[in-house]
C-alpha cells in the first residue's frame, strides 16, 4: 500500500512494456481504427495504473506529472477544472488541496458526484457561467484548469482551430475568476498557444510555458500551457 500511495504522490512516468503485449484480433463489425485504439488502451501502462489507483482516467497522471513539477495544488487552495467529466483531474485536486481547499468541477455533460468537489453541470464559455463558479467556489480561484479537447476530425488544420477556440474560452473564463497570483493550466496542440493567445497570457501572467508531461502519448500532438503568477484582471 505503501509503494502504490508513494508512486501515486509522485505521478512519474510509468515503464510501458510490462508483461506480455495483448494483440487485439479484427472482428468484421469492428473499424481498423477501433481495433488499433482499443490494442494501445490494453496496453497502456497509464490506464491499468488508473484503473488499479481508482483514478476515472489516464489524464490524471498528466495533472500529477505537471502538479509535481510546478506545485500548483497546494493545500488549501480553490481550484476550478473546467471541461472535467470523466473526473480524473477532479479527483487528483481534491486530493492534493485537502479538506482545506475547494474544488469546482465544470462540464456540459452531466458527471458522477466526486467526493469532496462541487459538480456544476454548465456550459464554462456562457456569460453567466464565471458568476455561478465563483459562487460555488465561495471566492476568487488560485488555479482555473482545463483539460477540453474537442473531438478529432483528423484534419489538423480544423483540429487546431477547435482547440484554439476552447482554450481561448478557457482563458477568458479564467481571468474572470483569477485571484492575483493565480494559474492557468489548459490543453493545446503542437505549436502550442499562438497570436493573440499567446500575447494576452504572456500580459497576463508572470510566466508562460509550453509543456509535454510523460503520460501524454508521444505519438499525440498534445501540449500544455502552464501561466502562473496571474497579475490580476485589468479594469473593463
Amino acid at each position: 500500500m505503501a509503494g502504490a500511495l508513494s508512486a501515486r504522490r509522485r505521478g512519474g512516468a510509468l515503464s510501458g512494456g510490462r508483461g506480455t503485449t495483448v494483440r487485439v484480433k479484427s472482428a468484421s463489425r469492428r473499424r481498423p481504427s477501433s481495433t488499433r485504439w482499443l490494442e494501445r488502451q490494453l496496453n497502456d501502462p497509464y490506464v491499468a495504473e488508473a484503473r488499479r489507483l481508482g483514478y476515472r482516467s489516464r489524464a490524471a497522471f498528466k495533472l500529477l506529472q505537471l502538479d509535481d513539477r510546478f506545485h500548483l495544488l497546494v493545500p488549501g487552495r480553490r481550484v476550478v477544472d473546467l471541461g472535467a467529466a470523466p473526473g480524473g483531474w477532479t479527483q487528483i485536486a481534491v486530493e492534493r488541496v485537502g479538506r482545506a481547499g475547494h474544488v469546482v468541477a465544470v462540464d456540459l455533460s452531466a458527471m458522477d458526484a466526486i467526493p469532496g468537489a462541487t459538480v456544476l453541470q454548465l456550459d464554462a464559455s456562457a456569460p453567466d457561467a464565471p458568476a455561478a463558479i465563483a459562487a460555488a467556489l465561495g471566492g476568487p480561484a488560485d488555479v482555473v484548469l482545463s483539460d477540453m479537447a474537442p473531438p478529432a476530425t483528423g484534419h489538423a488544420q480544423t483540429d487546431h482551430l477547435r482547440i484554439v477556440a476552447l482554450a481561448e474560452s478557457a482563458y477568458d473564463c479564467a481571468r474572470r475568476l483569477l485571484a492575483p497570483g493565480g494559474s492557468f493550466v489548459c490543453k493545446v496542440l503542437q505549436g502550442g498557444a499562438q497570436g493573440d493567445l499567446l500575447a494576452g497570457l504572456k500580459h497576463a501572467f508572470a510566466t508562460v510555458r509550453h509543456v509535454k508531461p510523460p503520460a501524454s502519448r508521444a505519438d499525440s500532438a498534445e501540449l500544455y500551457l502552464v501561466a502562473t503568477g496571474f497579475r490580476g484582471r485589468p479594469p473593463e
